[in-house]
């Protein structure tokens, strides 16, 4: 006789809203008491578990770091200077000693001797850095059975080098690995069980391209390994460099620059000082300057920079002689409007990090360059406000002029444009471990960000399992978060 209602809850991280409509087909009489109590019930019990959430600043981000044997991240320190090389040989001449590139849990040694934000920093080490940030993180439980997420500091990148430099080791690179797997399923199974693996992260410092050969693979190619391919990690969420364009299972985060500050003041210093810069060069590239055997992007900018010296400045980076000597390029940058960012052997570079950093436009000339990689750190829809875009055929094939695309580009358009990479610039640094409360609480940093990132996953992830829709878990949803 009452016809029949609707009620509608929606749930927000710190709201929710309760919306009661008449059916379509409802007379509307007066609604009885009893129905009212009931709707005033079950709004007081979603209201309350809400606000439970929004008072426990944990919930849904309790993390779980799983204690792993210290052969899987720790160990494979010993022997830096033998049997684990962190720098190919062919450019250690130009590169800092590889034990010294340990330093500062990773970080490497300071630039100079009263540098206080500035290292040498290898990103092969960005495992053992990440780790050591995580452990300061809020939110850590002992108990597994209590974490909303699991994280293997297992150091991936390090583990794979004797596989990647050695030719002797190149068919056993599918075994890259495979004793972790063997070790989670037999100590305390019953964590990787609970969720099936999609509740555990790790960090890998390189791209996913070097270690995705399928596992069966032969011949085998050297310099490459089939870590996320092993079967017993298609659950992960791994938190690479680089990511390949169409699995689900891993997502890019930053390539490490050198500036690593420990407080708000060092970090205002420095972008103060990027913009008031003078700059004088409309383009900068750096990089590689071997010329290409047959025409490609890189091997035009080159040519144009040539002809150009008036509008464009390269920095020789052959042979790794920029890998540990930010000031080679950061200088440069801090002199330049533009920073031409071409992919190379894969598409992005962290030459892309460095400019936002130095408030050096960054010029895209593929997608994947940036925009289809680090969504949880630089919002993929915005890049036209911080970034130029210009397909490399149309410069490689077509006759456009770089210079002249960017000499066009209005003076008040290129200062907005710097102002907001160097707004982004925070979200894509790595900020010092033991780093001041103020600094931590002005802002996420690039460790947060991929936290953030990781936890959004799983949680959806866990959500799909729990109520029974597994084909959620490998949908391509974008997660991107926009700043």
């Amino acid at each position: 006789p009452f016809g029949q209602l609707c009620l509608t809850v929606t749930r927000e991280p710190h709201s929710v809203c309760v919306s009661l409509t008449d059916s379509p087909h409802s007379p509307n009489p007066k609604m009885p008491n009893s129905l009212l109590l009931l709707l005033l019930l079950v709004l007081r019990a979603v209201t309350g578990d809400a606000a439970a959430d929004s008072a426990d600043p944990c919930a849904g981000r309790r993390i779980h770091i799983r204690d792993l044997p210290p052969r899987f991240n720790t160990h494979l320190f010993r022997h830096c200077d033998a049997a684990f090389p962190l720098a190919d040989p062919s450019s250690s001449a130009t590169s800092t000693p590889t034990c010294e590139s340990l330093a500062n849990h990773g970080l490497g040694p300071r630039t100079h001797a009263r540098s206080c934000s500035w290292y040498r920093t290898d990103a092969r080490l960005l495992e053992p850095f990440f780790h050591r940030r995580l452990l300061e993180r809020r939110c850590l439980v002992a108990d597994p059975g209590l974490a909303d997420a699991v994280f293997l500091p297992y150091y991936a990148a390090l583990d794979s080098i004797p596989y990647v430099l050695d030719p002797s080791l190149l068919n056993s690179s599918a075994l890259h690995g495979a004793s972790l797997a063997q070790f989670l399923a037999r100590d305390r199974p019953q964590i990787l069980a609970r969720r099936h693996g999609h509740d555990h992260f790790m960090v890998l410092g390189g791209s996913a391209w070097d270690h995705s050969q399928p596992p069966r693979a032969e011949p085998r190619l050297l310099g490459t390994t089939s870590l996320v391919r092993l079967p017993e990690f298609e659950n992960f969420t791994f938190l690479a460099l680089e990511s390949r364009s169409w699995p689900w299972q891993e997502h890019a985060i930053p390539h490490p620059t050198s500036f690593h500050p420990a407080s708000l003041p060092r970090l205002e210093a420095w972008l103060a000082r990027a913009r008031r810069s003078r700059r004088t060069t409309l383009m900068l590239f750096a990089g590689g300057v071997s010329r290409p055997s047959r025409p490609n992007i890189r091997g035009s900018i080159l040519a144009e920079c040539a002809n150009r010296t008036d509008a464009c400045v390269v920095v020789d980076c052959s042979a790794g002689k920029c890998s540990h000597d930010p000031v080679r390029y950061m200088r440069p940058m801090l002199g330049a409007k533009f920073c031409l960012e071409p992919p190379g052997d894969t598409p992005t570079r962290r030459s892309t990090f460095d400019a936002i950093l130095a408030g050096c436009v960054p010029v895209f000339f593929e997608d994947a360059a940036a925009r289809r990689q680090y969504g949880w750190h630089l919002p993929p829809g915005r890049y036209d406000e911080f970034s130029v875009y210009i397909q490399k055929e149309t410069v490689v094939l077509g006759g456009v002029k770089i210079a002249e695309t960017l000499a066009a580009v209005p003076e008040a358009e290129v200062r907005r444009m710097r102002e907001r990479a160097l707004e982004m610039a925070p979200r894509v640094l790595y900020r010092r471990h033991g780093s001041t409360a103020e600094l931590r609480e002005a802002g996420k940093d690039a460790v947060d960000l991929a936290v953030d990132g990781a936890l959004r996953r799983i949680r959806r992830r866990a959500r799909a399992l729990e109520e029974g829709q597994p084909e959620r878990i490998y949908a391509q949803e974008d997660d991107s978060v926009d700043a």
